[in-house]
C-alpha cells in the first residue's frame, strides 16, 4: 500500500472534518497513557521523569505494533486504518478553528472575558488580565508555533517514516505539552520530555519557517521582512523552536509578536520578536489564516511529491531506503 493516496485522501478529511471532540484520538489516549503512568511514578526526579518518557513512548510502540497487525488482515481495513491514524495526526483545520474561536468572541462580546476563556484552551500562559492586544499577539503566536508542531511536523515525519514514525512524533510532543514545563512540579521530571521535543522539533521548525517566507510571497504579505525578522529574531523565546516561525509571522505581518507573559503566576520577561508597526487587528488575524493554509498545503504537495517519487509504503521514505 502506498503512501501518497492515503495521505492525500487524510489530508483533505482533515481540511474539511478537523478534529470532532468525540471521535476516537490517538493523541488522547496518549495523554490518558501518560497521565496513568505519572500517577503510578511521579517522582521531581530526572530519572523518574526518563523512566515516565520511555514507558510512555514503549506503550506507544506496542500500540503500534498491535494496530499494524491488526489491519494488515485485509486490505481494505488496512487503507482505511491507515488514513484514520495519518488524519488523526494532521491539524489544520482544528488549529484554525480554536483560534478563530477567540477571533469571533472578540467580534461578538465587548466584554473580554469570553475570548480570554476560549484563549485560555489553546496557550499555556495565564489570560484572565490579557487586553485585547494581548489576546490577538497570543492567538498569532499559538498559530505559529503550533503550524510547525501540528502541522508541517506530523507531514514532515510521515514523509521520512510513515505513519508509525508521524504517530511517535505526536506521543513526543504530546508529551512536552502535559510535562514539559519549568514549573515547580515539572522542572526535573519533565526534563526529558521538553530536551526530546526540541530534538525532535529542530528541523520541522525551520522548514516551517522557510514555508512561512514562500508562502507571505504568494499571498501578499512582506516576505522579504519575514525572512529578516526570522533571521534576526529566531532566538527571542524560551524554545530553540518557537521562535522561528513566530518571528516569520511577525516579519510577514509587520507585528511584534513576544513581550512578557504570565506562566503559573510568574511573568516572564520575554524580548519581543519583529519591529515596532501597527496595532494587530481583525485583518491581521485574516491574513495570518492565509499564511496557515498557504503553507500547510504546500508542505502537504511537496510532501505528496516526495511520497509519489519513493513509492513510500507504511514506512515512509525511511524503510524504502533500508530496504
Amino acid at each position: 500500500m502506498y503512501l501518497a493516496p492515503v495521505f492525500g485522501i487524510a489530508y483533505v478529511t482533515d481540511l474539511l472534518l478537523g478534529d470532532p471532540e468525540n471521535w476516537p484520538h490517538p493523541v488522547r489516549w496518549i495523554g490518558r497513557v501518560s497521565i496513568f503512568f505519572e500517577k503510578k511514578f511521579y517522582q521531581d526526579t530526572l530519572i523518574a521523569g526518563i523512566r515516565h518518557w520511555l514507558l510512555v513512548m514503549l506503550s506507544v510502540c506496542l500500540a503500534l505494533y498491535l494496530f499494524k497487525q491488526t489491519i494488515a488482515l485485509y486490505t481494505g481495513l488496512e487503507i482505511l486504518g491507515t488514513v484514520w491514524l495519518v488524519y488523526s495526526a494532521l491539524a489544520t483545520r482544528s488549529l484554525h478553528s480554536a483560534c478563530a474561536k477567540v477571533e469571533t468572541c472578540l467580534h461578538t462580546s465587548q466584554d473580554l472575558t469570553p475570548a480570554r476563556i476560549a484563549l485560555a484552551r489553546i496557550v499555556g500562559r495565564e489570560t484572565a488580565h490579557l487586553d485585547e492586544q494581548g489576546i490577538r499577539r497570543a492567538v498569532l503566536e499559538t498559530m505559529a508555533e503550533n503550524l510547525s508542531d501540528g502541522v508541517i511536523a506530523p507531514i514532515f515525519y510521515l514523509t521520512v517514516g510513515g505513519p508509525a514514525l508521524m504517530i511517535l512524533y505526536k506521543a513526543v510532543n504530546t508529551l512536552d505539552s502535559m510535562i514539559g514545563y519549568k514549573n515547580e512540579k515539572y522542572i526535573l521530571f519533565g526534563r526529558c520530555a521538553a530536551r526530546v521535543d526540541d530534538v525532535a522539533n529542530f528541523i520541522p521548525a525551520r522548514l516551517t519557517g522557510l514555508l512561512l517566507i514562500i508562502t507571505a510571497a504568494v499571498t501578499g504579505s512582506d516576505w522579504k521582512q519575514a525572512c529578516r525578522i526570522m533571521i534576526r529574531d529566531r532566538h527571542n523565546a524560551a524554545s530553540p523552536n518557537a521562535g522561528v516561525p513566530e518571528a516569520a509571522f511577525a516579519g510577514a505581518l509587520g507585528i511584534r509578536l513576544g513581550g512578557p507573559s504570565t506562566y503559573f503566576g510568574r511573568v516572564v520577561d520575554k524580548p519581543f520578536m519583529g519591529d515596532p508597526g501597527h496595532e494587530i487587528t481583525a485583518r491581521d488575524h485574516t491574513r495570518a489564516v492565509r499564511l496557515l493554509y498557504g503553507s500547510s498545503l504546500l508542505a502537504a504537495g511537496l510532501a505528496l511529491i516526495c511520497l509519489v517519487i519513493t513509492h513510500a509504503g507504511w514506512w515512509g521514505m525511511l524503510g524504502r531506503m533500508c530496504s
